[in-house]
């Protein structure tokens, strides 16, 4: 156990599902697993351990931002001999090429924040997902019939910004698709300690049209990425 996970070593799988929101693993693990226990409640951030077609899966809620992820995935890997995390979140769209409830698969996260300087890793500004992951990802999309874009995207520490019109310069010029707040803590901690990870997200508003979703179509609705995560574990 660590100070923030209860669950015994053994009740962690050794590939995670991370959505940003607990209720999100829950509703995932009453409708996707079988034999599927809860093995975390503590603070909430509620984890499940069970079985799509087979196939033995944890899936957790990580909290919002990179130092609740950075701490969530450390220990999952450091602790837990978790080998793989995927993150399954939303995100904002930077382009009007994305529309509400696409999915994407993260090639790249550039950020601002000082996350992994002051974790002591690294001064680089972007982190990558891993290529292996990434293509399991594809293959799982392709056989399903399910629409999946690679981008780069914006990892920032904060949603809301007192310069509302910043996000315009900063998507121009490092060719940024679309924002969320947790993507280049988790590969930072990933590449560290010589772990996977990568990142599929849902649009769930738009920085452009000003469109949104509700927090229940956050919670229960994305299950094109859902399916697309699921999927890839069939993968060999």
């Amino acid at each position: 156990m660590t100070p923030h996970i209860s669950a015994k070593k053994e009740d962690i799988a050794k590939i995670v599902f991370m959505p940003g929101d607990p209720l999100r693993a829950k509703f995932i693990a009453e409708n996707f697993l079988t034999e599927y226990k809860l093995i975390n409640s503590t603070r909430n951030m509620l984890g499940y351990t069970g079985y799509y077609k087979g196939e033995r899966v944890t899936v957790m809620g990580s909290g919002m931002g990179m130092p609740s992820i950075g701490i969530y995935s450390y220990e999952l890997y450091k602790f837990y001999d978790v080998e793989s995390i995927i993150r399954i979140g939303s995100c904002g769209a930077y382009r009007k090429n994305l529309s509400l409830f696409d999915t994407v698969l993260v090639e790249s996260a550039y950020s601002e924040s000082s996350f992994v300087k002051t974790y002591g890793f690294s001064n680089e500004n972007t982190m990558h997902s891993d290529e292996s992951l990434n293509k399991t990802l594809k293959v799982a999309a392709k056989r399903n019939k399910l629409e999946l874009k690679t981008v780069k995207i914006h990892s920032s520490d904060v949603f809301y910004r007192m310069n509302s019109k910043e996000y315009v310069d900063i998507s121009k010029k490092y060719d940024l698709s679309a924002v969320e707040m947790e993507s280049f803590a988790l590969f930072s901690v990933a590449k560290s300690l010589g772990k996977k990870a990568s990142c599929l997200l849902t649009v769930s508003d738009s920085l452009v049209t000003h469109e949104v979703t509700t927090s229940l179509e956050r919670e229960q609705a994305f299950t094109g990425m859902m399916k697309i995560a699921l999927e890839s574990l069939l993968i060999k």
